[in-house]
């Protein structure tokens, strides 16, 4: 095992420990607390918070993939070719506006809670992976979809057979970004109500409890590490099996 990969799993066991037994750590966090102030956040359970935060970067995340990828599929179709302008544009809603700015519009009609947050996440991720889907899905070898074409395919079956596969990896590391992005950007879901890890943050800058910030803080830091390195591997692993990993390092 290597050095990273040793890190990866002490963090890991770490972050486990801090979300299952918290109390374990009081020690290290009532070095930034006050007196007068809990180590421990004690205003919900972080582990049953953690689960809920990463619930909503899961299924913003998934309905951004879901709508990126398909409109990525039309519009390098020949019959969607000339949608190209308008699907970037849409794609581009989510990085025009600030997160902040879609909460606000979104609260007054779908109310407090979770909702406007899976509606910011959701435009907020469009865009990595409608990007990354076009760029894998236009530069396919052209010896591959010829040959394709060649032994008869359909254009569905070239689609499903040849061009996904060789694109997943670079579709990946759209997904992988659009994730990072979210699982931070979650944290303000909690100005409107949403179960977040945000709420230990701000309880923490309210209060004057450092303790509490960092925690948050910490928790949202290494599910961002571990996650983009999860993805990362499966993303080289992908590449290895398509042959491209290869042809990238040549």
């Amino acid at each position: 095992m290597t050095i990273g990969n040793l890190l990866r799993v002490l963090a890991f066991a770490i972050l486990v420990l801090l979300l299952v037994n918290p109390d374990l750590f009081s020690g290290f966090f009532g070095l930034f607390a006050r007196d007068t102030q809990p180590a421990i956040y004690n205003q919900g359970n972080l582990l049953d918070i953690t689960i809920n935060h990463l619930g909503i970067v899961l299924a913003a995340t998934l309905a951004s993939t879901i709508i990126a990828v398909g409109l990525a599929i039309i519009v390098t179709r020949p019959f969607g070719a000339e949608f190209l302008p308008l699907s970037r544009s849409l794609a581009n809603v989510g990085q025009t506006f600030p997160p902040v700015a879609v909460l606000a519009l979104a609260v007054p009609m779908l109310g407090f809670g979770t909702a406007p947050t899976l509606v910011a996440l959701f435009l907020y991720g469009l865009l990595p992976i409608f990007e990354n889907t076009l760029t894998g899905l236009t530069n396919l070898p052209p010896a591959v979809t010829d040959a394709a074409k060649g032994v008869g395919m359909t254009g569905w079956q070239r689609l499903v057979k040849i061009e996904l596969p060789l694109a997943l990896p670079v579709i990946l590391a759209g997904i992988r970004l659009s994730t990072v992005i979210s699982l931070a950007t979650a944290t303000i879901g909690s100005t409107v109500a949403a179960r977040t890890l945000g709420e230990v943050i701000i309880a923490g800058l309210t209060t004057g409890n450092t303790a509490f910030v960092l925690q948050g803080g910490l928790i949202v830091g290494v599910l961002a590490v571990l996650i983009y390195d999860a993805l990362s591997a499966l993303e080289r692993t992908l590449m290895l099996r398509t042959g491209q990993l290869g042809r990238a390092s040549a």
